[in-house]
């Protein structure tokens, strides 16, 4: 089993990365803030001005430590890798079912399985948790349509009536979704999701937690061989991760989400951490984006019973598991690709 490794989140502006030996070095104003071997992170995602030695690149690159350059408020900007890896045959192989409209109907199915049935979970789990605090009627209706949009992807249908059905069954979860919050209901209003920017404080929180995963799960599929950019649900876009993207939706409800209403709901951010710029866009401060790096790297540390391996992992190797059990069904080792479903 691959190891649990850490992914290292620099924000402090100015701050300078380099190489040590077998060590990445982190320096800010003059002094030396951090030194972490090598082999004991997966990653590294640098926040606004920060500076990366041409030497630590390479050095990367050779130890399969992607690096992620990102905006300071979280928009990505670009990502330094080493050499693809993985066996060529696995690839023609996705290409192959990526140009299959069948294939690709077919996977897109798992994924909007995996996706709609986490959604479904975490209003149900609301409605258990806090019967007495939330609008009970309207969480159920909107629990029943994704119950039936679940149904309704499993009698086969093609791609473009998928997408009807996800863009329902997402219209229907975040409709509800306001009632989730139970905490400072007066500074964390919901009305519907938006980005590129986000309006609200809730959607800035949700869309930077959604960078986060995305930046894991793009890492997991590159580590099996996969290609993140050519998806089955998510269809090629210069620039854009399809496959990432694909993988990334059965993650957002029970990762990403769930994080977001924990941290509004038990106070973790506040108000005050949130600004509005005059365009509209709702930006996060420092310490509120540490913040949320913090309880992101806490989560992705417990642990859970994995529902198809029966093994338990820590949430951080969910991205990996299920980014091999998909190259397994490439390959055709598995008759369909079991998507992680939360129970």
């Amino acid at each position: 089993m691959k190891k649990h490794l850490n992914t290292l989140f620099v924000t402090t502006q100015g701050a300078y990365l380099f190489k040590e030996g077998e060590t990445v070095v982190v320096k800010a104003e003059n002094e030396v803030r951090l030194r972490l071997p090598v082999h004991t992170i997966g990653g590294i995602v640098c926040f606004g001005n920060v500076l990366c030695s041409p030497f630590l690149l390479g050095f990367c690159a050779e130890n399969n430590v992607a690096i992620s350059f990102l905006s300071e408020h979280g928009r990505f900007l670009a990502r330094v890798q080493g050499p693809v890896s993985g066996n060529v045959l696995l690839r023609r192989q996705q290409y192959r079912l990526a140009d299959d409209p069948e294939s690709s109907a077919r996977m897109a199915r798992y994924v909007l399985t995996g996706k709609l049935a986490n959604c479904r979970a975490v209003l149900q789990r609301t409605l258990r948790d806090h019967p007495e605090r939330v609008n009970g009627r309207a969480i159920k209706g909107a629990s029943d349509n994704l119950k039936n949009s679940l149904q309704s992807i499993q009698s086969g249908p093609s791609l473009d009536v998928l997408r009807g059905i996800e863009g329902d069954a997402a219209h229907s979860y975040f409709s509800v979704f306001d009632h989730l919050i139970v905490g400072q209901k007066e500074d964390f209003a919901f009305h519907e999701r938006n980005r590129r920017p986000p309006l609200d404080k809730v959607n800035c929180l949700l869309s930077f937690l959604y960078t986060l995963v995305m930046h894991d799960v793009r890492s997991a599929l590159e580590a099996v061989g996969l290609d993140p950019a050519v998806g089955f649900l998510h269809r090629d876009r210069p620039g854009r991760p399809g496959l990432a993207l694909d993988l990334m939706e059965e993650f957002r409800p029970f990762i990403a989400d769930r994080l977001a209403l924990s941290l509004i709901n038990l106070n973790q951010v506040q108000n005050k951490g949130f600004r509005k710029l005059e365009t509209g866009a709702v930006l996060m401060d420092d310490d509120t984006r540490k913040a949320v790096l913090v309880a992101y790297q806490k989560r992705k540390q417990d642990e859970i019973m994995h529902p198809f391996i029966e093994e338990k992992v820590t949430i951080g190797l969910l991205f990996h598991v299920q980014a091999l059990l998909m190259a397994r069904y490439v390959r055709g080792d598995l008759d369909g690709y079991p998507p992680f479903i939360w129970k």
